[in-house]
């Protein structure tokens, strides 16, 4: 209990009841506590608690005791509750156990309290924990399926297009390396040159296929073909981006450490009459020293690229990206997503390089082996008309900021008019720019609002330079008074993972934090499907709807109490619709509240469930949607969704950190071995 020392000291007042707490403990004294609070007899475990709100030791508990109790286990639980809130609760529990109103109650109507709190959640098993049954295991499915069967399915998309690449990198590696074992200037550099050309091929490959992933606008329109969406995953774009990055650099490796070790030291230090009778009519008759062979065009821009490749490549890597805390103070100055985003547009200056490299090669005139430019013009052409017609079409999408509000946790929200002919669909997301922060930088946000909602709206979080930037500029709006808000562009809509929602009819949706944004649209879009279903009985055309899940499952994990103020509305919103349809299920999850049946979180609980009982508002998210306390129990979670849905494909889409995404794809490959249950993961990359 290091982490609570306040409720350690009750604890221990409870404890040595009566006794002077300025006396020394005796170690018999020590023991016989230690016995009471591991004893897992619920009974002895309810007296301890009783004890604790019990301040002055005489059997009773009154109002005021409640009271005091509740504020130490919302301080404990870092929960905000005011004193008035407190006073409220205190009362509520008074008004339900002390019917004869006798102005206290005592323990078997406060056992009765507890009884109700651990009627709603899963068991603990801490020694914190007043819960007198352990968590039990639910029994699997049976027909399971085996897991090689379960990654093939998961996997065969991704499977086939790595392996397709694989393929052609090695026969273009295999082809030059063959082709060049048999020039005579094998001669003089062997398989050096053979390696360094392989090498070669595979760059013009790679340099021209990295670009196609962030295609964006020609990948999103790619996804309304069915059939195309069913064999490609265009949901790793970026993850193939990155992959084909890693090439580059193998590539890279290859083709500058041969030629630089190897090549130009063989050809400075070679035999003079073996270059005479090979190469020497490429060098003017003159074998040149290996810093002479430095000073070439071909080697100079070939140095120069590796250069800035080097420096895009290491600031997209992942910390000097996210600039974590462990990093010195000087390194996280001049790293940040803004330094990656424009050190990531040396490309330009790469593919000029390229272009000129590849003009000058030593060993060869024949403009039918400078292949270079066939490789990288019709990738170069798209990327640049994808730019350009992006440019275009912000500058048609007139936009203006309707409504910015400021949340807790420094997250803006942006209501925006929804432009002429601007359509989309649930899961999708926009770039916005903001000229006042910076002309070039556009970033990606998840739409919130429903292709259906009048206007645009978006939830943007402070993670970074950008990000605080915005914040600023529109809390300073806002708190100013000020008429009009800072000019805003977007670009868009683009196609994400949560798109493919319409392939399933039962969805999970698991958000952590801010990631729940990609799935408000989702949910409405639920709904609405779900009013529409007879839709033949009102006349409409069969197939005019697009179809929509039958069933959605939502998990918001959150660490923070004021994070419910960022969708609460939305929540509400959500919440009142479905009741007339029940096709939506929503919980949320605040991890730093102590699991249910703590000791320190279970007076919370049996408040909470009392509240909603009466008012229909959970008085922690200030929501209908009730609050599940710590951590998700995914095993449970996964193991009642199997049961209560046998034989059917489930899709699970998720958005967050990357290392719960291991945990979560991990589970549903496991659930789908041993139950009847498929579940099939997506993440969101941008």
């Amino acid at each position: 209990m290091q982490q609570t020392p306040e409720f350690a000291n009750e604890l221990l007042r409870a404890l040595r009841g009566t006794r002077d707490r300025t006396v020394d403990m005796p170690k018999d004294e020590l023991h016989s506590y230690w016995c009471r609070m591991t004893d897992p007899c619920f009974n002895s475990r309810i007296r301890i608690y009783f004890d604790l709100c019990d301040r002055n030791m005489d059997g009773r508990i009154t109002k005021k005791d409640i009271k005091q109790t509740i504020i130490l286990s919302a301080s404990t639980n870092k929960l905000s509750l005011t004193h008035e809130e407190a006073e409220d609760f205190a009362a509520l529990v008074m008004e339900l156990l002390d019917i004869e109103n006798q102005g206290y109650i005592e323990l078997n109507q406060f056992e009765t309290l507890i009884k109700m709190s651990l009627s709603k959640g899963s068991f603990s098993t801490n020694h914190l924990s007043i819960r007198h049954n352990p968590y039990h295991s639910f029994d699997l499915c049976e027909e399971p399926r085996s897991k090689t069967e379960v990654l093939f399915r998961s996997y065969w998309r991704r499977g086939w297009i790595v392996f397709l690449w694989l393929i052609i990198c090695t026969a273009l590696f295999t082809w030059k390396f063959i082709q060049y074992r048999h020039r005579a200037a094998f001669q003089v550099m062997g398989y050096c040159l053979s390696t360094a050309k392989g090498a070669a091929e595979t760059l013009k490959f790679n340099m021209a296929l990295i670009l196609l992933p962030v295609c964006r606008n020609t990948i999103t329109w790619l996804r309304k073909n069915r059939s195309i969406n069913s064999i490609i995953p265009f949901n790793d774009n970026i993850n193939f981006h990155k992959m084909i990055a890693g090439g580059i650099v193998v590539g890279v490796i290859l083709h500058g450490g041969a030629h630089l070790s190897c090549d130009l030291p063989r050809i400075s230090d070679s035999d003079r009459l073996i270059f005479m009778q090979t190469i020497a009519a490429r060098f003017g008759y003159h074998q040149p020293s290996y810093f002479e062979i430095l000073a070439t065009k071909e080697v100079a821009t070939g140095i120069i690229m590796v250069v800035l490749m080097m420096i895009a490549f290491s600031l997209a890597t992942k910390w000097p990206r996210r600039q974590p805390p462990s990093l010195p103070r000087s390194v996280r100055n001049v790293t940040g997503y803004n330094t990656f985003w424009y050190s990531h547009h040396l490309f330009i200056a790469v593919y000029a390089l390229l272009i000129l490299h590849s003009m000058f090669l030593f060993l060869t005139d024949n403009v039918t082996e400078k292949t270079t430019w066939m490789y990288i013009a019709i990738p170069v052409l798209l990327y640049t008309g994808e730019r350009v017609f992006r440019a275009i079409r912000s500058g048609f999408y007139e936009v203006e900021i309707l409504k910015a509000s400021i949340y807790p946790g420094k997250v803006l929200s942006l209501q925006l008019n929804k432009p002429e002919g601007f359509k989309y669909l649930s899961g999708m997301y926009i770039f916005i720019q903001c000229p006042q922060i910076s002309p070039f930088e556009w970033h990606p946000f998840s739409l919130t609002s429903g292709p259906e909602d009048d206007c645009l709206s978006v939830h943007i979080r402070t993670a970074g330079d950008w990000s605080y930037q915005i914040y600023s500029l529109f809390q300073e709006a806002t708190l100013s008074g000020v008429k009009g808000y800072p000019k805003v562009h977007i670009d868009g809509p683009y196609g994400a993972a949560s798109q493919d929602h319409v392939k399933y009819d039962i969805v999970v949706l698991i958000g952590l934090g801010i990631g729940f944004t990609p799935f408000i649209s989702i949910l409405k879009d639920v709904i609405n499907g779900a009013e529409k279903s007879h839709c033949d009985h009102t006349g409409c055309r069969e197939g005019s709807l697009r179809k929509a899940p039958l069933k959605a499952y939502l998990y918001w994990v959150t660490r923070e109490q004021s994070s419910f103020d960022w969708f609460r509305d939305t929540m509400k919103e959500i919440s009142n619709s479905n009741q007339k349809q029940s096709v939506v299920e929503m919980h949320n999850f605040l991890t730093c509240v102590y699991q249910e049946g703590d000791a320190r979180s279970v007076l919370i609980s049996a408040i909470q469930a009392l509240h909603h009982a009466k008012n229909g508002i959970d008085f922690v998210s200030r929501t209908p949607v009730r609050t599940h306390f710590a951590r998700p129990n995914w095993i449970s979670i996964f193991s009642k969704l199997a049961r209560r849905h046998r034989e059917a494909r489930i899709g699970v889409f998720y958005c967050g950190p990357s290392a719960a995404a291991k945990e979560l794809e991990k589970m549903c490959t496991k659930f789908s071995t041993k139950t009847s249950t498929r579940f099939v993961f997506h993440k969101e990359n941008y």
